[in-house]
């Protein structure tokens, strides 16, 4: 690799990836090693790589081992053949930041599979449902349908559920702020708040009555409101990513009232966001107010 070195070893028919040393942040698995087709990516084989960004795996490949990219910390993209391969356990274990898996063989301008990729890779972030990582079915109406009621089920959860439990079996050191209970239900909103943000920006296949709901959820946790974490995610976790400005304006999210609030919570930061907020924040009230004139 041009900063590092990929480790494998082959019984002289196929080849299997070990390991990696070196500092690439993206890789591209070579089809064949040594005359032999890359068939696995072996168990443990990126481990804990804490610079991986984006690593690109060829149509060869039809394993991949247990905890093969487990606590990649900044693994965002993986490029893979969309066919059927065996899968280990955790092999995407606390890959917080995973936000793609794309079908290299895919038309990457279709909507369709674009929005497949980023559902897909939610299953093992978001979702928790082992069951529909599945890469033939991906992005197929049934697929969809089982991905949203996975998403329905978990947005209908009540904030304070496991709360309980989880001080029973002792999962947090006692007196730790996850042993609050408001802290615990702010995490809980938020985590329905990233995923409901997710699938409205992802929206194939969607359905106008879930649409709905999801919106609602969103529109009641804006800046303003009794809990805000609509707004505090976009301003904490995505502060200068300007997709998620324009997602929070189209939802309806920033208003004559809320949008002072906004900019005082914005202080000194993330320039070119408010400007943007400014920009749109002036053009609807001159649209409003020349609606009041005519009503007038």
């Amino acid at each position: 690799m041009p900063q590092g070195v990929l480790s494998y070893k082959t019984d002289k028919e196929t080849a299997e990836i070990t390991g990696y040393r070196g500092k690439d942040t993206e890789i591209t698995v070579p089809s064949a090693i040594v005359g032999c087709p890359v068939t696995c990516i072996g168990k443990k084989a990126f481990l804990s790589n804490k610079l991986l960004k984006e690593i690109s795996l060829p149509a060869s490949v039809m394993r991949i081992d247990d905890w093969a990219f487990a606590f990649c910390a900044k693994l965002q993209r993986i490029i893979l053949p969309y066919h059927r391969m065996e899968i280990g356990q955790g092999i995407f274990k606390d890959c917080f930041q995973l936000a793609q898996i794309v079908d290299e063989e895919a038309d990457t301008a279709e909507k369709r599979s674009v929005d497949t990729s980023f559902l897909l890779a939610a299953v093992m972030s978001r979702l928790d449902a082992f069951y529909l990582f599945d890469f033939e079915s991906a992005g197929t109406t049934e697929w969809i349908g089982q991905w949203d009621g996975r998403m329905q089920t978990l947005m209908e959860r009540g904030d304070a559920e496991g709360f309980s439990k989880m001080l029973l079996c002792g999962e947090e050191d006692y007196g730790s702020r996850e042993n609050n209970l408001d802290y615990y239900m702010e995490q809980r909103r938020r985590e329905k708040v990233r995923l409901a943000m997710l699938r409205l920006m992802h929206d194939y296949g969607l359905k106008q009555a879930v649409r709905e709901k999801l919106e609602q959820y969103l529109l009641s946790h804006i800046k303003g409101c009794e809990t805000e974490e609509t707004w505090r995610v976009v301003l904490e976790e995505y502060g200068d990513d300007l997709r998620y400005y324009q997602f929070l304006t189209q939802l309806g999210g920033v208003t004559r009232e809320n949008f002072q609030s906004m900019m005082e919570d914005m202080g000194q930061a993330h320039t070119e966001m408010k400007a943007y907020l400014m920009k749109y924040h002036g053009e609807q009230h001159r649209q409003e107010d020349a609606f009041d004139a005519f009503a007038l």
